[in-house]
């Protein structure tokens, strides 16, 4: 959600006129995340948020602005896709694969206490079983194949200590096969800046980009290493027991999700650690970006390695 594709006003006039959205009034850009750009964009009949795809193509995009219009109408808080008069979700702007959405109220929050944590894992657990009758299929483009191949061109930019200790997790994650446990379509970017919260209520989850087909379990981890993350790299225990109490609420873990969950937590960990790394060392330039910080999912898998305690009843 950065701004890489320049927008102007007369373009976004222009592109407009294919919705019955009113006139524009304001387009904003907003400078968070790393992957697309984004703005908001106000009508004279409301607010949205106007996505410019950077590397999705414009026939790749039906299966994310389906999946969220399924999923609004199944009652999961969710941004709901914007038809053209064509009764298309995109279309080409700027030179880019170029999308509408509702605006949600609320905000994302940095510290998030229990009662949020419990109400993101209910509502993950709403969403995953909602989306059980998604038609669409979308295989993960970021698991252990992308990462495998991503940290083969890291390992020379990296320190030999950093580099070794890569090597060593990805051997350990290659070593366990996940096949066996409940799939479906999954989030797989569930962080708290992407869940907008009104109080201790979901306004709703946003950026669905990196939703596709995978194991349900590894999409708690991604969320539950992020919600109950704390500033050490340690994981808050009462945060995380409250989002997997706010996630069984709804849909109950098999005994199989439950002796994976160690190592499917390192591997959540893992996914983003190679991410970032990416991110750091082979950037993409735009304007209002910015790089996170690697080394938080670098300390996560070493707590995770030393961990006891891993909250599963």
């Amino acid at each position: 959600m950065s701004v890489y594709t320049t927008v102007s006003r007369e373009s976004l006039q222009n592109w407009l006129q294919g919705y019955a959205l009113g006139q524009l009034l304001e387009l904003q850009g907003i400078a968070a995340g790393i992957t697309n750009t984004n703005y908001f964009v106000t009508t004279t009949h409301g607010r949205y948020v106007l996505t410019l795809f950077e590397t999705l193509q414009l026939d790749e995009l039906p299966f994310y602005l389906s999946l969220m219009s399924h999923l609004a109408k199944h009652g999961v808080a969710c941004p709901a896709p914007i038809a053209d008069h064509t009764d298309h979700f995109a279309s080409p702007l700027a030179g880019k694969p170029a999308s509408l959405v509702s605006c949600l109220s609320g905000a994302d929050v940095s510290q998030p206490s229990a009662a949020q944590c419990r109400a993101v894992g209910e509502m993950l657990a709403q969403m995953h079983k909602a989306s059980a009758t998604f038609p669409l299929k979308m295989r993960n483009p970021r698991g252990p194949r992308w990462w495998s191949q991503a940290a083969q061109q890291l390992y020379p930019l990296l320190d030999a200590e950093t580099a070794a200790l890569l090597r060593q997790e990805i051997q350990l994650q290659d070593s366990h096969r996940f096949d066996h446990l409940p799939s479906g379509v999954i989030h797989a970017d569930l962080f708290r800046d992407n869940v907008l919260m009104d109080g201790d209520k979901i306004s709703g989850f946003i950026d669905f980009y990196y939703a596709c087909n995978d194991v349900l379990l590894y999409d708690i981890a991604i969320a539950v290493n992020d919600w109950a993350r704390l500033e050490n790299g340690e994981l808050d225990d009462s945060l995380a027991r409250a989002f997997l109490e706010g996630y069984q609420s709804e849909r109950a873990l098999t005994e199989d999700e439950k002796a994976c969950w160690p190592v499917m937590l390192r591997a959540a960990a893992l996914r983003f650690w190679v991410s970032r790394l990416h991110d750091l060392h082979q950037p993409v330039e735009g304007d209002l970006t910015y790089t996170k910080d690697p080394a938080v999912f670098q300390r996560l898998l070493a707590a995770h390695a030393k961990r006891l305690d891993f909250w599963m009843v």
